[in-house]
Order: C-alpha cells, then structure tokens, then sequence
C-alpha cells in the first residue's frame, strides 16, 4: 500500500509522456477538441490547492489528456482508497492515459478510463438519477472551443438547465453537478468566463451551486501552455461545492515554476460586487488594487455624461471593394489602431492597412461625422504593459466630412457624432491611467477590450472629464506618472 505523497511516476516523466503525446496527436484534431495539456509544474501546483481528507475518495478528471493531473493528484494525496474516473475521447491519449494510472495499481486504488464524451455522459447521469454518492474531488484541464447555439452539446446542456458558450464552462458546469456536498473542484481554464454577457449564465449557476476559495492568476498570457504557444490568459480555481462563500485566497506568480508565488486573501465583496446583476468575478493582483472604490473619478455611467461607445462599424472584408491603399479624390480617411503610434495619430500612414475608403451612398452609413472622438483598440498586443490604450481623434488632421473607423476600434461617441474636444482629451487621460487599467485588468478574462466592457466601467462627471482635457492639453510630455498623478489628484488622493 503506497503512503500518500509518496510517486509513483518518476518526476519529469509525465511531462516527456506529455510532450511525446503531443508530437503525435493530427494537429487539426487536437484543435478540434480544443484539448492543451497540463504542463506537470502546474498539475503539481493544482493538486496542492485541495484540502486534505480521510475516508473515501471518488476523483474525477474530465478531459484527462495523458494523466497529468490524476498522476499530480496521486502524488500528493496517495492512491489509498481512491477511486479514478478519467474521461478521454481521443484514443492516442486514452492509451498513453491507461498506461498513466496503471503505475498506481498497487494497494487500494481504483481508474475507470471512460471514453465517451463527457457532456453526453454527465448529462445522462444526471437527468437519469444516476449520479450517485457524486464525486468528491475534480480536477480539470477542460477543453477550449465555442459550442454553437444549434448543436448537439448545447441542447444536452440546457436539458440540465446550464447556459453556455464554451466547452470549458460546459466540464466545469458539470463538475459541479456531478459532486458530492463539500466536493472540491480545481480546475485551469482560460479567464475569459469572469465577465462578458455571454458567461453570465454560467456565472450564476456556478455562484449559486459552489463558493470560490481560491483563484491563481499568471502574469503572463502564454506561460501556462508555452509548448501549445497558447495565447490564452489562463487562471486556476477552486471550488467547493455547497459550501458558505467565505474569503477567497488569490495567489500570482510569473511563470509556470511558481518561484515568485504570492497570496493575498480579500474578502468576496471584493472579488463579487454587491449588487453587481453581471456577476462579474474581479481578480485583484494586490492588496492596493481591490476595493469597489479602486478608480479614481469613476462616479457616473456613459448615460451619466451624455456619452455612448461603440465597436468601430467599418468590417473592412466586407467593404473591401470600397477601400484604397492611399486617399484619393473621392475617398475618405479610413482609421484603424495601426494609425496610432506611441500617443499620436499618423494619417496616411504605410503599412498593410488601407488608409482610406470610397464615400459613396453605399458606405455613407458605416462613416462618422467629422469630430472629436476618444477611441480605444479592441486588441491589446502580446504581453502590452496596458491592457487600455486610448488616443485622441483630432478633427484638424483631416480635411474630409466624415471619417471611416475600422472594427478593431472601439469609438466614444454622442450620438453617432464627435464630442467635445476638452471632453475627448479628459476622456482618454482618464482611461490610460494605470489605476483603470488595474481596474479593468480585475474583471478582463481575454485579449480584448469590447465596447461592452467599456460601457460597464463607471467615469468622472463631465467637469472633471472637461477640467482633464485641459489639463492635458497644456503639458508638453505627457508621462505615464504625471497622467496617474494628475487623475488621483482630482480624486483627493494626491
């Protein structure tokens, strides 16, 4: 009978078994299952976050890959009266899987390798009854991929009433379905589900049905799966099922090696906002950057101040007939992000993007009047140290009636139209400063920046946005400091 914490596997091997796996797999179908497997530092870092538990223990591992998970699980727990149950659809995998957990035959453990499809199985089990005692641990890598309205999956799974978007949901959904009172799931799943209407729904159910303890944030977007060169911000989550919502523990760290680990524990009015109908779940990095009151100024909605944003209306593949690579009589200016470069707008500016598009009948309703407008990229670059850039739209560049802007852009608007030019300037000083990047970073799971989110996050009053505006306009260098300084000053925190 092996003690717990005691290895059965060689440290290092899983993660050649891994690597071998990964070499052989078609890559279509590897990106088809939308399946990255864990690298065995993190599987190892997972396995520590459960609570140690005498008696029984009933493990589920959905999505097991080659076993890294149950293996770091085994490790660190014991095989000891531990009953496995591993969900593998690919079979290149389930073979190097059953191979995985046949190193810990010896003493009172037991591995199922079901090869079925997971959703099908679960929603099964539980619309049959069929759940029984439920499982008193999961730990999980879920697969990665958008489930369509129309498809097979989302019909099994709003036959158990769960509404959602993604596969990764979807496991994590059922998982929780599938526990036992005082079951604990942790789980690696992309950020992406902590804000955005679209995971609402499964926000709420997770919420209602479990309480988070513990979430681990990677500083950086590619570290968790550099091997699959996975540009996912990535975090790891515990939940325990049934549960009182108690304090949650949010740790940090560079990389995959842990080396610089962090932890901080804050109470849940911090992570979920009281009164928040969205539910969106806020990751603070640090003790100073928590708290509902974090951003300077931020009292009033975009209604608030007679203000709308809007995602750029101009797809250019679908206009492509109408755009050109240089103005020209007859066209107008045409923006994309690639037009602003360190603060500024360069227009025409040489690069793959057009810089201009033809203003005729049939393109006049995707263009905006001539004006003063804040825009912010929709797509923050690899690793870019702020997460929201916004530039100034300056009338003056342009001697044209209407302006184009392209899908990549978000656009602050009043009705379809420029704004004030102090309102404009106050605007985007407020949004670069690091104090709403910190801010939005809490709540953004993904590399955008959707117009959505914007619209949620709250603003300074028209004064203070026009008092900013002047402000900026009248320095000679505007630094990333002078900006922070400037916009905490007009809250009393200078």
């Amino acid at each position: 009978m092996r003690e717990a914490g005691t290895s059965a596997v060689e440290p290092g091997a899983l993660d050649q078994v891994r690597l071998e796996a990964n070499r052989q797999l078609n890559p279509e179908r590897k990106a088809d299952l939308g399946q990255f497997m864990t690298p065995e530092s993190v599987a190892k870092f997972m396995a520590g976050l459960f609570s140690r538990r005498t008696g029984a223990i009933r493990l589920l591992d959905a999505g097991a890959g080659v076993g890294s998970l149950t293996a770091a699980f085994l490790n660190r727990w014991g095989s000891n009266e531990v009953c496995a149950t591993a969900y593998e659809i690919d079979g290149k995998l389930a073979s190097y899987l059953r191979e995985t957990l046949h190193a810990y035959g010896n003493g009172r453990f037991d591995a199922i390798v079901v090869d079925r499809d997971f959703i099908q199985d679960a929603v099964y089990k539980i619309t049959m009854g069929r759940k029984g005692a439920g499982f008193t641990h999961a730990i999980l890598n879920p697969p990665y991929r958008k489930i369509s309205s129309d498809s097979e999956h989302r019909a099994l799974l709003r036959a158990v009433r769960l509404e959602t978007v993604n596969l990764y949901t979807a496991f994590v959904g059922l998982a929780i379905e599938l526990m036992a009172p005082g079951g604990e799931i942790v789980a690696i799943v992309p950020r992406s589900f902590c804000n955005g209407p679209y995971y609402k729904p499964f926000r709420e159910w997770m919420l209602a049905k479990a309480s988070v303890e513990h979430i681990h944030l990677f500083h950086s977007r590619t570290s968790a799966f550099n091997d699959d060169e996975v540009l996912q911000e990535n975090v790891i989550i515990k939940l325990v099922c049934g549960k009182k919502q108690g304090k949650v523990t949010i740790t940090t760290a560079s990389d995959t090696g842990f080396s610089d680990l962090r932890a901080h524990e804050y109470p849940f009015t911090e992570i979920v906002h009281e009164g928040d109908e969205q539910k969106f779940i806020h990751v603070p990095v640090a003790p100073s950057h928590s708290g509902q009151d974090g951003v300077p100024l931020a009292d009033c909605s975009l209604a608030d101040i007679s203000l709308e944003v809007s995602t750029g209306p101009v797809v250019d593949f679908r206009l492509r007939e109408f755009l050109r690579e240089e103005p020209e009589e007859g066209t107008v200016p045409l923006l994309y992000p690639a037009h602003f470069v360190d603060g500024k707008l360069e227009w025409p500016r040489q690069s793959r993007k057009p810089n201009a598009m033809i203003d005729s009948p049939e393109t006049r309703k995707w263009l905006y009047p001539n004006g003063f407008y804040t825009v912010v990229r929709r797509f923050s670059s690899k690793e870019e140290r702020r997460r929201i850039v916004a530039h100034v739209v300056d009338p003056s560049a342009f001697r044209a009636d209407v302006i184009g802007f392209e899908n990549h852009l978000n656009v602050f608007h009043s009705g379809k139209t420029g704004i004030k030019g102090d309102v404009a300037h106050g605007l985007a000083i407020f949004l670069n400063s690091t104090a709403v990047d910190d801010y939005f970073r809490r709540f953004s799971g993904h590399t955008q920046v959707n117009a959505t989110d914007l619209r949620l996050l709250r603003y300074p009053c028209r004064q203070d946005l026009e008092e900013l505006g002047r402000w900026a306009q009248a320095q000679r260098d505007l630094t990333q400091e002078l900006i922070d300084r400037q916009v905490a000053a007009r809250n009393g925190q200078a």
